[in-house]
């Protein structure tokens, strides 16, 4: 093709109905920019279109989820591999540029030109089914227990109108038979009405365990109250409304973390992975959506690089070895790494071991966590690469 460049650097401004791209030239002179459907004969067009302008297409797109997953899917399967520019870095480069206005072609030539000037942006990786299946089943997972915190803390904030102290009797966010009983009764009146045998009859025949304890304290809460509070029949139905919705919650929750823990399973590693102290079905499925393809960090320390958990300087004239967390990192890796770590320490062994170690190095709480994180990166990529299962013995773990 006549006059056709070498290398055209093509930003991205992803959408869910629509996506907004620009490419522009190794002098940064715009090509082409166009609006394009969310649609597939839209992005196959537009993709011939873009790959007859060059010899090679550098792509660039500022969303790697779920609004840019046909055209990252379409890119693929044409041999075009994208970076992930981050929205924060796009604007600040926005200010170099000409222009207040933010506009979507504004954005993708910004996305463009930034890609064209840097080559340190991370590829964007279309997952494989498995990765695919996880990542769904794990986003899902999260907005439902951020709906089960919503309804607790509104449950709370509803129940201390009517009786303060039974709000206070129980945390209800993880006693089920708080829960039951509040569907069945919420007022002083009507528990003390009721009375012990029959308050506790009624978790119990829920499969609730202890409900003799719970219908105890339910009722020496009542006792405690004799003034209706003004709103006290509305509240209640609300009340027992939440209760009901979180008690639904709790058995959705429960079929997808079974339904997770089937998926994971799936994976070649994941006994490896589960293996280590900390690490569930849960957190090993996140761990495989949040790291991608294992085998692709060369080292543990790239790894760990990659979750945020190798310090980057800080230096200034005179001030030197200040260290600080990166910038750029994987917030939800990093997640991942902290909370096994908190949790392998509950119990004996070499991560409670360390822990206290550093602990008595004089390492606050956060930071003796977040050291035996960047341990266990160590230990769970050494693990993978010689394909074994984690051994409480140290002399096994020498990586």
């Amino acid at each position: 093709m006549s006059g056709r460049s070498a290398h055209v650097w093509a930003g991205v401004d992803a959408g869910k109905g629509h996506h907004w791209a620009a490419v522009v030239d190794q002098a940064g002179t715009t090509l082409w920019s166009r609006k394009i459907d969310n649609d597939e004969t839209a992005i196959l067009t537009a993709l011939g279109e873009i790959l007859d302008l060059a010899e090679q297409v550098h792509w660039a797109v500022d969303n790697s989820g779920t609004a840019s997953a046909l055209l990252l899917a379409l890119l693929a399967a044409h041999g075009q591999r994208a970076v992930y520019a981050p929205g924060r870095t796009v604007n600040r480069m926005s200010g170099a540029y000409r222009g207040e206005a933010k506009t979507d072609a504004r954005d993708a030539y910004v996305i463009a030109e930034t890609a064209r000037h840097r080559r340190d942006f991370t590829a964007i990786e279309v997952p494989a089914q498995l990765a695919a299946d996880l990542a769904l089943l794990t986003a899902h997972r999260t907005d439902l227990v951020a709906d089960r915190v919503r309804m607790i803390n509104r449950l709370r904030d509803v129940l201390t109108g009517i009786v303060p102290a039974l709000e206070r009797a129980f945390d209800y966010s993880a006693h089920k038979g708080a829960l039951e009983l509040l569907t069945g009764y919420r007022t002083p009146a009507a528990i003390r009405r009721r009375g012990r045998a029959r308050l506790a009859a009624w978790p119990a025949n829920r499969s609730v365990r202890g409900a003799d304890a719970v219908a105890a304290t339910v009722l020496e809460a009542a006792d405690a109250q004799r003034t209706v509070l003004p709103g006290e029949d509305v509240a209640a139905g609300i009340v027992a409304d939440l209760a009901a919705q979180v008690l639904a919650l709790d058995d959705r929750i429960k079929r997808i973390d079974e339904q997770i823990r089937d998926t994971f399973h799936i994976h070649p590693q994941a006994e490896i992975i589960e293996s280590l102290p900390g690490i569930g079905p849960i957190l090993g499925a996140e761990l495989v959506v949040a790291a991608g393809d294992l085998a692709a960090y060369a080292d543990a320390g790239h790894l760990a690089s990659a979750a945020g958990l190798v310090p980057v300087p800080r230096d200034s004239g005179r001030r030197t070895g200040n260290m600080h967390r990166p910038k750029r990192y994987s917030r939800r890796l990093r997640r991942v790494f902290y909370l096994s770590a908190r949790t392998s320490i509950v119990r004996d062994g070499p991560n409670r071991d360390f822990y206290l170690k550093k602990r008595g190095e004089g390492c606050e709480h956060v930071q003796a966590i977040i050291a035996l994180a960047r341990r266990r990166v160590s230990v769970l990529w050494a693990l993978l690469r010689d394909n074994r299962v984690f051994t409480p013995d140290p002399a096994a773990q020498t990586a």
